[in-house]
């Protein structure tokens, strides 16, 4: 069965946990494997490359995942993260809303 998350990717998020808390970004790729996420801009690490053809080397920062439990969507509206809810429009669509302001989230 197929594991379904409150965010998707394209999302904006704010990290609610860890020593990122507080910042916000986009949603980058979901590894639903380990249920984490690759947030952008959020959770930086460095790593050590060698050089090959492609590229020089050295020393290069990048994002790591992150557990989704650690993040909430982030409501362009209300300037805040917000929890979501699912409701069905009248044409039958069912799409995400924000649980404060009431917002549609999937258009």
């Amino acid at each position: 069965m197929e594991k379904h998350y409150h965010v998707k990717k394209n999302d904006t998020v704010m990290v609610t946990a860890g020593k990122d808390k507080g910042k916000t970004g986009k949603v980058l790729r979901i590894v639903k494997k380990k249920d984490r996420l690759v947030v952008e801009k959020v959770n930086m690490i460095k790593r050590h490359v060698k050089p090959s053809q492609k590229s020089k080397g050295g020393i290069m920062e990048r994002e790591s995942p992150i557990h989704i439990s650690n993040v909430m969507f982030y409501c362009q509206k209300c300037s805040k993260p917000v929890r979501l809810g699912k409701k069905a429009l009248e044409d039958g669509k069912r799409v995400r809303f924000c649980r404060k302001c009431e917002e549609v989230i999937d258009k």
